[in-house]
């Protein structure tokens, strides 16, 4: 399910209403969401309030991984960000992501189950009696890392899929938008497993048989990082983690991304091919060692092409982790002035 925080300008330090409030979205939209009561006292006031999902980077395929169940434990690593909009007057709803907290397995990287979840996500707190946020108000995506992913990926799928949303723009941090160039920076590296999270997910969603691949060991290893490992616990289990010696013939995965069905399944992952019709704050560190800073700069050149209004906002902070701040620091005043109807700026 999904989280769900709002605070009014009367009382920002009030949580109004918490994760087991609010309907989980589906893969597809419900023309009807019916979500859970809520019996958390609402807002002093009814003044209007702006909602923005905020999709979490990768948290694991574990169900315990869910940001609904590591939110309300305190010990989800994007508290924080969250933390930072709520005090600024947002309304924030966060998703779990389809098949994370769910039965089924995490269909991680997938770009449109991913924007989906955004955008059902955003429906289903907007239905949520006690939060404050309008039924027809307007509304923000902003993510980074995986959410990036998932905020480019429902920024381009919402005048199709859910175009009653009043979508104002879009906050976009190191997008992972073409998966052969984040694999092969990826596979060996102290981030190896979150490959292994992309082959488990995109497994699930297109029924490939990820085993059949495998070597005992590996069957083993992502078996644990599916079922049992998040995300910090996996970094620390698996660091440098080498899919070559995970497979049955001793050639890297990557190299299966080249040949069919992969070539085929990543290709349908790229992010860029469909313009957003709200403008984008895209933000990446020159000095990301997760997402290479050429992917999202890439991402930025093809919006443009496609005449979305981009605000490319490069940095130098090192690293992936550390680079979550510049996003988040620059985030919150864009998505002011996007909800107060000023022009967006651009350098496309």
């Amino acid at each position: 399910m999904p989280s769900t925080w709002t605070r009014s300008r009367s009382s920002p330090s009030r949580r109004t209403c918490g994760a087991s409030c609010t309907a989980r979205p589906t893969a597809r939209a419900s023309p009807s969401p019916s979500p859970a009561p809520c019996s958390r006292r609402r807002p002093r006031t009814r003044a209007r309030v702006r909602s923005s999902p905020s999709p979490p980077g990768t948290q694991g395929l574990a169900d315990k991984c869910a940001p609904s169940r590591q939110l309300p434990e305190g010990t989800e690593y994007e508290g924080l960000p969250v933390k930072n909009l709520l005090d600024q007057g947002f309304g924030v709803v966060v998703t779990d992501y389809e098949g994370l907290g769910t039965p089924g397995t995490h269909t991680y990287m997938t770009r449109a189950a991913q924007g989906r979840a955004v955008l059902d996500s955003l429906r289903a707190a907007q239905r949520l009696p006690g939060t404050g946020m309008p039924a027809e108000g307007p509304v923000a995506v902003y993510g980074y890392s995986q959410g990036g992913g998932a905020s480019a990926a429902a920024a381009e799928l919402a005048p199709t899929y859910a175009p009653e949303l009043d979508l104002k723009g879009a906050v976009v941090g190191a997008p992972p938008a073409d998966l052969d160039a984040v694999a092969a920076n990826l596979d060996g590296s102290a981030y190896g497993a979150f490959f292994t999270y992309s082959l488990s997910g995109l497994g699930a969603a297109y029924d490939i048989d990820v085993d059949s691949y495998l070597n005992w060991h590996g069957k083993q290893v992502t078996a644990d990082l599916r079922d049992n490992q998040c995300t910090t616990q996996a970094l620390a289990k698996y660091p440098f983690l080498n899919s070559r010696f995970l497979t049955a013939d001793g050639r890297p995965l990557t190299e299966r991304l080249k040949r069919a069905p992969w070539k085929e399944v990543v290709a349908d992952q790229r992010l860029g091919k469909r313009g957003p019709a709200v403008p984008v704050l895209l933000s990446h560190s020159r000095n990301d060692d997760v997402i290479p800073f050429r992917v999202g700069e890439q991402l930025g050149k093809d919006w443009c092409a496609l005449g979305t209004k981009v605000k490319f906002s490069p940095n130098r902070v090192v690293g992936h982790i550390l680079a979550t701040a510049a996003t988040s620091n620059e985030a919150a005043p864009w998505l002011k002035d996007r909800f107060a109807g000023r022009a967006a700026p651009s350098t496309c």
